[in-house]
């Protein structure tokens, strides 16, 4: 994307961030940004942001983190927000499998393979995860390997999974969702 911080690229005049706002605050008690730049944009949309206790360009795992270290609640729930077409039960599914299966995390799932952002994670994997990063570790599916995992079944909402990456694919939802 150039460079450009992919929460706060416009789709139809808002933030790609306000989305996940939108549609995760009435599914969730706290809402909590993980952002590494733009800080003081990002707090503009009201809510807690924190950036990554832990190294520079971890990825995905040191955001989670970061999550799970100031989490108030039991369990953390995990979206990107370069996916701006999160269903309106998505953390209830997502509770439902961690719950289901006696699991740790719970990890949408797209009908063909685990998608490994969109999670929801126990806060009590806080020393587990700060232990796999400090051992030099990145890869998210080998950390979530180590804990009782559930799956959580989207393959009816494979719109959920559909990323900005490029341009074009913004142009792309742009134009889809009309």
């Amino acid at each position: 994307m150039g460079g450009r911080d992919k929460g706060l690229l416009l789709l139809h005049g808002q933030p790609l961030v306000s989305y996940a706002i939108r549609l995760l605050r009435p599914q969730v008690g706290d809402l909590l940004i993980s952002a590494n730049r733009h800080l003081a944009e990002y707090r503009a949309f009201g809510w807690s942001v924190v950036s990554d206790s832990v190294g520079e360009f971890y990825g995905p795992l040191a955001g989670m983190l970061t999550a799970l270290e100031v989490a108030t609640k039991p369990y953390v729930l995990s979206v990107p927000c370069d996916s701006p077409l999160l269903p309106a039960d998505y953390a209830r599914r997502m509770y439902t499998a961690l719950l289901d299966a006696s699991a740790e995390i719970s990890v949408a799932w797209d009908g063909r393979r685990l998608q490994p952002v969109f999670a929801l994670l126990r806060t009590e994997l806080r020393d587990s995860l700060r232990d796999y990063l400090a051992a030099g570790e990145r890869k998210i599916d080998r950390w979530f390997a180590q804990h009782r995992l559930a799956r959580a079944d989207f393959a009816d909402t494979p719109e959920l999974f559909r990323n900005i990456n490029t341009p074009e694919e913004l142009a792309a939802m742009e134009r889809d969702l009309g």
